[in-house]
C-alpha cells in the first residue's frame, strides 16, 4: 500500500447537556471538575471529524483526498466515497430524546421535499439534514438503561392493568382495538394536555415491582428530568431495557428509542437524520414521525453477537468486541500464536480499557483508553495486541465483497 498504514485519531468531544460529568473524563484520565462530556466521536463526520495529529488534518479530509485508497474500491462502489460509519463513546447521565430515524428511501424523499420547499439545512424545523439512513448499534460498557422498540401489545396491556389508573383508560382502550400501537402512540403524541395522566403515572410507578420494575425505573428517571413530559407515558409502550456490560441493542429505521443513562460504544451510519417526539425542547413533527415509525412489536430488544461480532442487516457497519487479555485478536478467525486482523475494507480500532497496540507492517500505534486509530483499506493485514478491552469497527459488507 502507498498511503498511511495506521492513522491515530483524536476523538471529537461533544458536551451535550445530558452528558456525564465523570465517565469519559475518567476514561481519558482528565480531572472530574463538573464539566459534561456526552460523546467522543471517531470518524469522518463533517460536523466534527476526528483530527489526525500525525498528518495535521482531519480524517474527513484524508478520505476526501483519496477515497479509494482509504476506503477500498469495494466500499466506495457499494457505499460511496465517504466513511460509512461513525463510532462514539456515549456517556449519559440524563435521558436523550425519544426519537426515530428514517430509512434511506424516506430520507431521500424527505430531504428532497424540504430542499424544494426552501427549508435551510440549519433551520430548527428541518427534519432531514442529509439523504442517508441512520441505523445504530450500542454496546454497553457499564449498566445501560434504554427504551428500545414497542413492547408487545399484550405486555403493554398488562402493564397498564398493573398501574390501575383511570387516567389510562383511554390508552388501554386503544390497545384493545385495531392497529393498537399506532393508535395509542398517536393518541399520546396529539394529546392537548397530558399533564394529568403524566402526574398519575409518576405517582403510581413506585409501587410497581417484579417484572415491571424496569418500566417503573424508566418512568421515575424520565420524570425526574422531564416532569410533565408526555414521554413519561410513552415509555409504557416501549421496552425498558437494562443492558449489562457487553450486551447490545440495535436500532434500525423506524425503531422508537431513547437512551436513558449509562456509558456505551455506539456505531451508526454517517447521518444526522433524527425525528424526535418527546423529552426534548427541539422541533417535533408529529405527522412525519408517525409516517416513518415502525409499529411492529419487538419481543426481544437485545442484539446478540455472532462469529464476526455484532453484525446488523445493513452494509454500513458492524462492530466487534476485542478481549485483548485473551491474546492477539483475529478478524479472520485465524488460529496460531500471531493471528492477524484485516480484510480489504477500512477499520477503526477503539481502546476502552488497558492498552491496545495496532501494528501494520513497520507502523505501530499504541492506544490508551478513549483513543482510536483508523486502518485504511488494503490487503496488508494488521494486528491488535495489548491488555484490557477494545472494539473493532468495519463495514457490514460481506466477506470477499
Amino acid at each position: 500500500m502507498t498511503g498511511p498504514a495506521v492513522v491515530p485519531l483524536s476523538g471529537a468531544v461533544r458536551d451535550y447537556a445530558w452528558g456525564s460529568t465523570t465517565a469519559v473524563q475518567r476514561m481519558l484520565g482528565r480531572p472530574v471538575d463538573g464539566t459534561r462530556i456526552a460523546e467522543l466521536w471517531f470518524g469522518a463526520h463533517p460536523d466534527d471529524p476526528s483530527y489526525c495529529p500525525d498528518h495535521g488534518t482531519t480524517l474527513e479530509a484524508m478520505v476526501a483526498a483519496d477515497p479509494v485508497g482509504m476506503l477500498g474500491p469495494a466500499t466506495v462502489q457499494a457505499l460511496g466515497p465517504r466513511l460509512p460509519f461513525l463510532v462514539k463513546i456515549l456517556a449519559a447521565d440524563a435521558p436523550l430524546s425519544i426519537q426515530v430515524h428514517p430509512t434511506r428511501e424516506q430520507a431521500e424523499r424527505g430531504w428532497a421535499a424540504e430542499d424544494a420547499a426552501g427549508i435551510a439545512l440549519t433551520a430548527p424545523q428541518r427534519n432531514y439534514r442529509d439523504r442517508n439512513h441512520k441505523p445504530e448499534l450500542l454496546v454497553a460498557l457499564t449498566e445501560f438503561d434504554a427504551l428500545c422498540g414497542f413492547r408487545p401489545v399484550a405486555l403493554a396491556r398488562q402493564l397498564l392493568a398493573a398501574l390501575a389508573l383511570p387516567e389510562l383508560d383511554g390508552l388501554a382502550g386503544l390497545l384493545e382495538g385495531p392497529a393498537p400501537l399506532r393508535m395509542a402512540f398517536t393518541y399520546l403524541l396529539t394529546a392537548e394536555d397530558p399533564g394529568a395522566v403524566v402526574d398519575a403515572v409518576l405517582a403510581a410507578a413506585p409501587r410497581l415491582g417484579g417484572e415491571w420494575a424496569p418500566a417503573a425505573a424508566a418512568v421515575s428517571h424520565i420524570g425526574a428530568h422531564f416532569p410533565g413530559d408526555v414521554g413519561v407515558v410513552l415509555s409504557l409502550l416501549l421496552n425498558a431495557v437494562r443492558l449489562r456490560p457487553g450486551e447490545a441493542i440495535y436500532l434500525p429505521a423506524g425503531n422508537v428509542h431513547a437512551y436513558l443513562r449509562g456509558t456505551g460504544v455506539e456505531i451508526m451510519a454517517n447521518s444526522d437524520n433524527v425525528l424526535r417526539c418527546a423529552l426534548t425542547a427541539k422541533h417535533v413533527d408529529v405527522a412525519e414521525l408517525l409516517r416513518i415509525t415502525d409499529f411492529t412489536e419487538l419481543a426481544e430488544p437485545r442484539w446478540a453477537p455472532g462469529p464476526r461480532g455484532f453484525v446488523v442487516p445493513v452494509p454500513d457497519f458492524r462492530l466487534r468486541a476485542l478481549d485483548l487479555d485473551a491474546g492477539p485478536d483475529a478478524e479472520r478467525g485465524d488460529a496460531g500464536p500471531d493471528p492477524e486482523l484485516g480484510d480489504a475494507g477500512p477499520h477503526l480500532v477503539l481502546c476502552t480499557a488497558g492498552t491496545a497496540e495496532v501494528a501494520r507492517g513497520s507502523t505501530s500505534v499504541t492506544l490508551a483508553p478513549g483513543h482510536a486509530a483508523f486502518v485504511p483499506a488494503g490487503d496488508a493485514p494488521f494486528t491488535v495486541r495489548g491488555t484490557g478491552t477494545g472494539y473493532l469497527a468495519a463495514t457490514g459488507l460481506p466477506p470477499g465483497h
